[in-house]
């Protein structure tokens, strides 16, 4: 991570959903993170954003210490299959501004997650990360994530198939 910028996280608000839309969107066009194939909107995710200020699945993101406070990346706790045995299960998304992958502060969201995951009650996360995706997976297993699944040709793209790979670690 860049030494000359200091960075924090805190939950996300509706002001961030332009940037946390444009970061997502920004994804699409590989076919290697997001399986969506047509950009989504600030609108379809008001509601997404709402549902989370209850903070036992937040959405955060991280922002330089700086008078503009622009989002550089975001991360998100998702329900695991909705049912409630699965409570203590969360999915964590991540998405970094795209100037900024590769400068670690994936990393470091994906370690605030983590050691924040007890305290929102969650004693296991997932990601589910299509296996072409090195970076994401190299990413989750620097942080002791291993694969705990396979879902072969799950996902349809620009007409290529690709597997899904689910990574799994206990907090």
């Amino acid at each position: 991570m860049s030494q000359s910028v200091n960075f924090y996280i805190r939950d996300a608000t509706l002001d961030d959903l332009p940037a946390i839309v444009a970061i997502y969107n920004s994804t699409l066009s590989s076919y290697q993170i997001s399986a969506d194939i047509e950009p989504i909107t600030v609108e379809s995710l008001v509601t997404w954003l709402k549902e989370r200020e209850t903070k036992a699945r937040p959405v955060w993101v991280i922002v330089p210490e700086s008078a503009d406070d622009a989002v550089l990346g975001w991360l998100s706790f998702s329900d695991f299959y909705g049912r409630p045995a699965y409570r203590a299960t969360a999915e964590l998304s991540i998405y970094i501004e795209e100037s900024w992958r590769g400068q670690g502060l994936g990393k470091y969201l994906l370690a605030c997650a983590l050691e924040s995951a007890p305290e929102l009650g969650i004693s296991t996360v997932l990601g589910f990360v299509f296996a072409r995706n090195t970076p994401s997976l190299k990413l989750f297993y620097s942080l002791g994530f291993s694969d705990w699944g396979l879902l072969p040709r799950v996902a349809k793209l620009n007409e290529t198939e690709h597997d899904l790979i689910i990574v799994g670690r206990r907090v």
